[in-house]
């Protein structure tokens, strides 16, 4: 993600916003320092970014996971005893 102090910013205002609108978001510093960040309207919100869940009620994990093919990969590891 871009990083443009206020005066730069001000003086590309027009490209950046385009630049935004087309989903490339950046952010706007002062000396430096960060102050915001500058995204398109149609951008999600972090509260509609679903990650960890999403497909909750849809699989399910057998009961025996841990333990499966427990068989075939114990010597894999041990090596033949």
């Amino acid at each position: 993600m871009q990083t443009y102090n206020i005066h730069e910013a001000k003086t590309q205002l027009s490209r950046l916003v385009d630049q935004a609108a087309r989903g490339e978001s950046f952010v706007i510093a002062k000396a430096g320092k960060p102050l915001v960040k500058v995204i398109a309207l149609s951008a999600p919100e972090s509260s509609q970014q679903r990650r960890f869940g999403f497909m909750a009620g849809q699989i399910q994990v057998p009961d025996d996971f841990n333990t499966m093919g427990e068989t075939e990969i114990d010597p894999l590891f041990r090596g033949n005893e």
